[in-house]
C-alpha cells in the first residue's frame, strides 16, 4: 500500500505538470526528427572553379552533372574560392590541371576529390600499348591540408557548443535559484528599475563568463593542439559574445520555469537543434526551411565565426557580421529579460 502511495503521487504529479508530460514523449520525437532530416540529407554536391583551357575539363564536369564556373582570371577564381563560393579552383595551363580545394570542410574536401577523379580519368590519354596514361592533377590547399584531424575540423564549433550550453544552463540554473529563494522578489521591491537588476546580473554572471571562455579557448589551443590559423584575441571576443548570448537567453528562460527540472527540460529543444544546425554538417545538404532555421540560431553565428577564424585565418572583416549578430541576440535577450521581469515585480 505504501509504494502504491507513492508510486500514484509519482504519477499525479507527472501528470498535473503538463509541461514535463510533452517533454517526455514530444521532445523526443522532435529530435529523432531533426537528427533524420540532418543525416538523411542529399549528398553533398561539390562546386568547381575553372580557369584556362577549360573546355575539355569542364565538359568531363557538366558530364557527371557537377557544377562548374568558368573565371575569366585567376584573380576572380581565388577570390570566389576565398569567399566559399566554390569548393575548388581547377586552373588548365598544362598537360595536368591545378586544383586548389578551400579545404576547411572535409565533407566538401572528399565530395571535390572524388568528383575531380572522375573528371580526370575521362580525360587520361591513351598509350598505344599500354592502356590510359596516368594524368595526375596537383592538389594544394588554399586552407587547412590534407591531414586536417577530425578535432581540427571540429574543434571551433565544439568550442563554441560547450561555452553556449554551460553557461546557458549555469545561468539559468542560477536565476531560477534567485526566484525560487525569494532574493530575486526582494530585489524587486525595492527602487531598483528591472533594467538596473538584468544589467546587475549580467555584469555579475559575465565576469566569470569572461574566465569560462578564455580557460576553453587557451585549453583547446595550447593543450589540445586545435588548429589555430588566425588571432587568439578575436577567438576570444567570438566566445566572449556567445558566453553572453547564452547567459541572457539562459535567464530569459529561466523566468518560465517552475524549478531545475523544468529549466533542463529546455536543453532538448533549445540547445540540441543549435548543436545540429551548428556546422557539423553541410547546410547546403538540408531542407531549405531547415536552413533557415539554423540562420536564426545564435551558435550558428559564433561556429561559423570560429571557423574563419581558426581554420580559414581571417580577419574582422570577414567576422564582422556574425559578431555583430551576436551583439543583436544579446540585446535582444536582455530586453525581453526586463520585459519578463514584470511577472515577478509585486505593485
Amino acid at each position: 500500500m505504501r509504494i502504491r502511495a507513492i508510486t500514484l503521487r509519482i504519477l499525479q504529479q507527472f501528470i498535473h505538470d503538463k509541461r514535463t508530460m510533452a517533454l517526455m514523449f514530444i521532445a523526443p520525437l522532435l529530435v529523432l526528427s531533426l537528427m533524420s532530416l540532418v543525416f538523411n540529407g542529399d549528398d553533398y554536391e561539390p562546386k568547381f572553379g575553372v580557369y584556362g583551357n577549360t573546355q575539355a575539363i569542364s565538359a568531363a564536369f557538366e558530364k557527371q552533372s557537377t557544377a562548374v564556373v568558368e573565371y575569366a582570371t585567376a584573380e576572380l577564381g581565388n577570390e570566389a574560392l576565398k569567399e566559399g563560393k566554390i569548393d575548388a579552383l581547377v586552373t588548365v595551363s598544362g598537360p595536368a590541371p591545378e586544383v586548389v580545394l578551400e579545404g576547411s570542410n572535409p565533407t566538401a574536401n572528399r565530395a571535390a576529390l572524388m568528383a575531380l577523379q572522375e573528371a580526370v580519368q575521362s580525360l587520361q590519354p591513351v598509350i598505344p600499348g599500354q592502356g590510359q596514361g596516368q594524368l595526375k592533377p596537383q592538389i594544394s590547399y588554399l586552407y587547412g591540408a590534407e591531414d586536417m584531424t577530425t578535432i581540427d575540423r571540429f574543434g571551433p564549433i565544439m568550442i563554441g557548443v560547450f561555452v553556449f550550453f554551460f553557461v546557458f544552463l549555469i545561468a539559468g540554473v542560477s536565476l531560477l535559484r534567485e526566484r525560487t529563494t525569494g532574493t530575486l522578489e526582494r530585489l524587486l521591491s525595492t527602487p531598483l528599475k528591472r533594467w538596473e537588476v538584468v544589467l546587475g546580473y549580467v555584469c555579475g554572471f559575465g565576469i566569470f563568463t569572461v574566465f569560462q571562455a578564455l580557460l576553453i579557448s587557451w585549453f583547446s589551443i595550447q593543450v589540445l593542439g586545435i588548429m589555430m590559423a588566425g588571432s587568439f584575441g578575436y577567438v576570444l571576443l567570438v566566445t566572449l559574445l556567445l558566453s553572453m548570448t547564452a547567459l541572457t537567453l539562459g535567464t530569459l528562460l529561466s523566468a518560465f520555469a517552475a524549478n531545475e527540472l523544468q529549466m533542463m527540460q529546455f536543453i532538448p529543444l533549445i540547445i540540441v537543434p543549435q548543436i545540429f544546425l551548428s556546422g557539423l554538417f553541410p547546410m547546403d545538404t538540408l531542407p531549405v526551411w531547415l536552413q533557415r532555421i539554423g540562420l536564426a540560431t545564435p551558435i550558428y553565428y559564433g561556429s561559423e565565426a570560429l571557423m574563419d577564424i581558426m581554420i580559414r585565418g581571417k580577419g574582422w572583416s570577414d567576422i564582422a557580421l556574425d559578431v555583430f549578430v551576436l551583439i543583436g541576440f544579446s540585446l535582444l535577450f536582455m530586453l525581453l529579460n526586463v520585459l519578463a521581469l514584470r511577472k515577478h515585480r509585486k505593485m
